[in-house]
């Protein structure tokens, strides 16, 4: 199977396995993420140059219990705070960014069910998370006017099935999912989640992600045709922006700690590089390339920008967390406002120093076979997911005018 062909789900196994561990704090939490990062990142290089699925590595993932830290405490989760959810997926990303960005729908369709689920579907999905069955998204349309656009159909058939049919495009974590999440409009045009299995009859899932960087995250295309959807499986999303809202700062802090995370792996494997592959530069007059002193000022000055990004990822989840009692349209703006600043800085800062990898390592660093240019190239891609430059534009109409930001997913 590879990337450019076109695997559907078929062809993807998806066992039941051992359930996973119960995480019981978020101490362990952050040791469980420390471990597997560890694992992660020996693979990492090779996984990116062959186009390889990290199928093993996504089941280890799925086995940690890891993926069910959010699940509220009463239904037997932990109820993880997003500053712990944020620093895991952080630190995953620091080893590999494409395992972390996998998740990242998860945790996010998972928040959806928070958010609008009736008990019957939190007791019964959050116990599918638990048991270590995944989410994966059926977001994104490639062909819709704006970005945002939903074209996908959710059409009555009768008083206990939807219809669902329509395209989806960057499905990150569908090929690999157990239920795949699907966002789509009802016949009133509101918008609705559907919760599908992946081997649901008109379910096509199409590995045929062929991007530069995050090679790996499967981020491929989604088919629905005339998938029968029952009601119970469909929760009302449009009522999350009815009210003051923290869906969006979750969703987008997940994503700011992905960005932060490659700045992390890029400074590291720079040093590692310089330490022991690279020469010094004649003039410096010194042994080994690590005592040249510009290139100590410019790793200082890098640190610099990555402690920052650290520090502003930290306090966005610390934000959210803290607006949720109680929430309301300011603390709502709060957390999206930090949120938006972290996101913005630590997209910056990813796609600074693992370019800059380059300008202190030399020329041997860039070899297509150390592959360090993953790096900058997984750093460009996703932090295109969306633009900052509009994160910018609501930070500066809250800053100056007490404009708040909008209540939708992207902020």
């Amino acid at each position: 199977m590879t990337a450019s062909g076109e695997a559907e789900t078929e062809q993807i196994e998806h066992p039941a396995g051992a359930l996973p561990r119960v995480v019981r704090s978020e101490g362990e939490a952050l040791e469980l993420a420390d471990e597997l990062a560890r694992r992660f990142a020996a693979g990492a290089a090779d996984r990116d140059a062959q186009r390889r699925i990290p199928l093993v590595e996504l089941d280890e993932l799925s086995a940690s219990g890891l993926l069910g830290i959010t699940v509220p405490r009463g239904h037997g989760g932990l109820e993880a705070s997003t500053r712990t959810v944020a620093a895991v997926f952080r630190k995953i990303a620091a080893a590999d960014p494409n395992i972390a960005q996998i998740p990242q729908s998860h945790f996010v369709y998972l928040n959806v069910l928070r958010e609008n689920g009736s008990e019957a579907q939190k007791q019964r999905f959050f116990a599918e998370v638990l048991a270590g069955k995944r989410f994966g998204n059926a977001q994104a349309e490639a062909k819709s006017r704006t970005a945002q656009e939903v074209g996908t159909k959710l059409t009555s058939f009768d008083e206990r099935t939807w219809v669902l049919d329509g395209r989806k495009a960057y499905a990150t974590g569908a090929l690999l999912a157990h239920w795949i999440t699907v966002l789509a409009k009802d016949e009133d045009g509101r918008q609705m989640v559907a919760y599908v299995p992946w081997n649901a009859d008109g379910v096509h899932v199409i590995d045929d992600w062929a991007g530069m960087g995050q090679r790996t995250t499967a981020s491929g295309t989604v088919e629905l045709d005339g998938v029968r959807v029952p009601r119970e499986n469909v929760v009302p999303h449009h009522v999350t922006f009815t009210r003051p809202q923290l869906h969006g700062a979750f969703a987008q802090v997940l994503h700011a700690a992905i960005d932060v995370g490659i700045a992390r792996n890029a400074l590291e494997e720079a040093g590692e590089f310089v330490r022991t592959r690279s020469r010094p530069w004649g003039e410096a007059g010194v042994e080994h390339a690590s005592d040249d002193p510009l290139t100590i000022q410019r790793f200082g000055e890098l640190d610099i920008r990555l402690r920052a990004a650290e520090a502003l990822l930290d306090r966005a989840a610390e934000q959210i967390d803290s607006a949720r009692v109680p929430l309301d349209d300011e603390s709502a703006a709060e957390a999206s406002i930090a949120v938006a600043t972290a996101k913005t800085y630590g997209g910056e800062v990813a796609v600074e120093l693992s370019s800059a990898l380059f300008e202190v390592s030399g020329t041997r660093s860039s070899r297509a076979d150390t592959n360090l240019h993953r790096h900058w190239r997984n750093a460009r891609t996703h932090t295109l997911h969306d633009p900052a430059r509009w994160k910018t534009q609501h930070i500066g109409r809250y800053v100056l005018n007490g404009t708040l930001p909008p209540r939708n997913g992207q902020i």
